[in-house]
């Protein structure tokens, strides 16, 4: 065997090994990367499964990626203020409008229209907000069964749709709950700060409402407990105006003209309230408190006999 012909096989084998080599460690790889990406998917898929059974789990997760995309989007904000001229609007926040809690009226159907229009007028607030809050109660009253203007009447006497309102003994919000009494029904909204939150306010309020009169037996009863009255002789007349305000939003539903400066009626004469001290820390009866309106509304600087109420 000549020399070149014996080179010529050595080079042919070497070069087969090499094929060889590196088939095996590419089929080595692909098995070794299927199997890698079936046991990730297999691992994605039980925590998937773990997540989407945990309600509390997935709403951290939900959470921890909400603030990290704020946070990004705050950064960016501030890189883009640096370059260019100090501005609040230079970035804007498109989700703002989501976050308001305004509706525009036309979205109501007639009856509802017609409260919101009214309401906004007679308590001189904007009416996007208010068909907002007029919307949501007719949701609540249809969940719990009750009168949505008798949930709107209520928010009308306690705070004139005030989200911001607070009497002098701490109740706050829309529907002046206590919040430092009922601090366990704002647990599920992320804490007491959420009485602020019209829509939060109104459910919690609700809910009070609902419990009142359920253990009262009676609308009018579960008024007195709400407004913390239920041991007193009388509740200063709290009932019957919650009940006129929601007259004049019947009568409004029916189609009936009711002018926005209509005075409440005057609550019957009755035995003089006793005013025990209250006691916050029992809900079932906790006394009648300041009212949280500072009398700027005309139609409530007409009823200074006014007690607002102190939420069950």
């Amino acid at each position: 065997m000549t020399a070149p012909r014996s080179w010529k096989q050595v080079q042919s084998a070497t070069a087969q090994s090499v094929r060889v080599f590196i088939a095996d460690l590419g089929n080595g790889l692909l098995a070794v990367s299927h199997n890698s990406l079936a046991v990730i998917g297999l691992a994605v898929l039980s925590v998937t499964f773990v997540i989407g059974g945990r309600a509390d789990v997935r709403s951290m997760l939900e959470e921890r990626a909400l603030d990290w995309l704020v946070e990004r989007q705050e950064a960016r904000s501030a890189a883009a203020t640096q370059l260019d001229e100090p501005s609040l609007l230079a970035q804007g926040d498109f989700s703002a409008v989501d976050r308001a809690t305004a509706i525009d009226p036309s979205e109501l159907n007639r009856q509802q229209a017609a409260v919101a229009q009214w309401l906004a007028r007679r308590y001189k607030v904007a009416p996007e907000p208010v068909s907002r809050l007029v919307q949501e109660s007719w949701s609540l009253g249809k969940r719990v069964g009750l009168e949505p203007t008798l949930i709107l009447a209520i928010v009308a006497i306690e705070s004139s749709f005030n989200p911001f309102a607070q009497s002098a003994v701490g109740a706050q919000g829309l529907m002046q709950v206590l919040t430092r009494v009922h601090d366990d029904k704002y647990v599920a909204f992320g804490g007491n700060h959420a009485a602020f939150d019209p829509l939060t306010n109104l459910r919690v309020g609700v809910q009070v409402l609902k419990d009142c009169i359920a253990k009262a037996g009676s609308v009018e009863g579960g008024l007195r407990h709400y407004v913390g009255a239920a041991n007193q002789a009388n509740d200063g007349g709290y009932a019957f105006k919650v009940l006129s305000e929601q007259e004049f939003l019947q009568q409004l539903i029916k189609g009936r003209s009711v002018p926005v400066t209509a005075r409440l009626p005057v609550p019957p004469v009755s035995a003089p309230m006793e005013t025990p001290a209250p006691n916050l820390n029992t809900p079932a009866s906790q006394g009648n408190r300041p009212s949280a309106s500072n009398g700027a509304n005309p139609v409530l600087q007409a009823r200074p006999d006014r007690v607002a109420a102190l939420s069950y």
